[in-house]
C-alpha cells in the first residue's frame, strides 16, 4: 500500500505532509504502508494507491482514484483522521 503526498513542486509541503503522514503511519501501527511525496505534474493513477493533496489541487487530481482532499495541510488531527479513513477504506484496520 502506498500513499503519496502531492503540491505543486514537490519540494515544501508535500514533504512536510509526507513526514506527518508517516508519524501517523506509525502511530497506527500500519507496516504496510508506504509515504512518498511528488509534484502534482509527475503523478498518473498507478503512482499510489491513495493521494493525498491540499484543497486548491483538487481538480487537478482529480481522475487519480482514491484522493483525498486535505483544508489544512497544517492540521495534524485532520490528517489522522484522513488517513484513517484511507487505511480502513482499504482494509488496513
Amino acid at each position: 500500500m502506498k500513499f503519496l503526498a502531492m503540491c505543486s513542486t514537490g519540494l515544501g509541503s508535500s514533504f512536510m505532509v509526507r513526514m506527518n503522514i508517516e508519524d501517523i503511519v506509525r502511530e497506527l501501527q500500519l507496516p504496510d504502508v508506504t509515504v512518498e511525496h511528488s509534484d502534482i505534474s509527475s503523478a498518473g493513477p498507478e503512482s499510489a494507491d491513495v493521494f493525498f493533496v491540499a484543497k486548491d489541487l483538487e481538480d487537478a487530481a482529480a481522475g487519480l482514484g482514491d484522493v483525498v482532499v486535505l483544508n489544512s495541510i497544517i492540521d495534524k488531527d485532520e490528517l489522522r483522521d484522513a488517513v484513517k479513513s484511507a487505511a480502513a477504506r482499504h482494509g488496513l484496520i
